[in-house]
């Protein structure tokens, strides 16, 4: 069995390939800057689907956020091993495996717009180095974790329209000191972030809301894509749930900056998987 993996902070989607069959399932996010290898080795040996297979798994090829160096890396492929104990083990930073979902062979560039966000120039053959993925502390323009911020500072300086104010009271409960709390005493403080960007859908046809993700995207724009000076001589490919359900806007603001829109996938899984499984010679073509 051929297991690939795209891993967010989030969660994981998982897809295998065994006796000409394809299953899927997901797991929690398994990123090594917010997990050990113990805590990755329980969250796979608890999974329903998987666990009983796992002496049968031969090869992984896993892709997943925070796996940018070569320790972290380590931290992944430890707490994978220690489950699939007769399986080779690729760990890459997700960033490779949104590349191969998007751009496959060809030159462009590939951004990540999820809970985080990223992006990257690839030449067809490797991804160029780069500076970007600082996380949600420093970084991670228009992604869900910023737009979490951005909608919930909004509300505690009481800049959010009266209209909205109400409708994010019923929606998000929570006092000032208890957000404090879970925003700097709590794990998780980026996926706690990210979960108030769901308000964006539930009032997408305000103009506040509206305004706020033009500005995002348009940040995005200016700290990531016009750092590459070719930016606007390829493609630009998008992958995650914040590119794909707002990607009228997203294409609105590209559009007014001269650039080219690729693909927009929600989720790179089935793409990678496909492309992973001809690559390495299981299967001819997309299944």
């Amino acid at each position: 069995m051929i297991l690939v993996a795209d891993s967010g902070s989030s969660k994981t989607d998982w897809m295998g390939y065994f006796n000409g069959e394809t299953i899927k399932f997901n797991t929690q996010g398994i990123n090594p800057y917010f997990l050990n290898e113990q805590e990755i080795s329980r969250i796979i040996s608890k999974n329903e689907v998987i666990a009983p297979l796992a002496k049968e798994v031969k090869e992984i090829y896993f892709f997943g956020a925070g796996c940018s160096s070569p320790d972290k890396h380590e931290v992944v492929s430890n707490g994978l091993s220690a489950v699939f104990t007769n399986a080779f083990i690729s760990v890459e930073h997700d960033l490779l495996g949104s590349v191969y979902a998007t751009c496959g062979d060809s030159e462009g560039l590939n951004c990540i717009l999820g809970t985080g966000s990223n992006i990257c120039y690839f030449d067809g053959k490797k991804i160029q180095d780069g500076h970007h993925g600082l996380g949600y502390v420093l970084g991670d323009e228009g992604s869900g974790t910023f737009f979490g911020k951005k909608v919930l500072l909004s509300y505690l300086y009481k800049k959010m329209p009266a209209e909205l104010e109400s409708e994010f009271k019923k929606t998000f409960p929570a006092e000032k000191e208890q957000i404090i709390t879970n925003v700097y005493q709590k794990p998780f403080p980026n996926i706690y972030l990210a979960s108030f960007s769901r308000f964006l859908a539930n009032n997408y046809e305000h103009p506040f809301i509206h305004d706020i993700l033009k500005k995002g995207f348009q940040e995005f724009v200016d700290t990531n894509i016009k750092d590459y000076p070719n930016h606007k001589a390829v493609p630009c490919h998008f992958v995650g749930s914040i590119a794909y359900y707002y990607q009228d806007v997203l294409k609105s603001v590209l559009e007014e900056n001269g650039i080219t829109t690729g693909k927009i996938l929600q989720k790179p899984i089935e793409d990678l998987f496909n492309f992973i499984l001809q690559k390495e010679g299981v299967v001819k073509q997309a299944i």
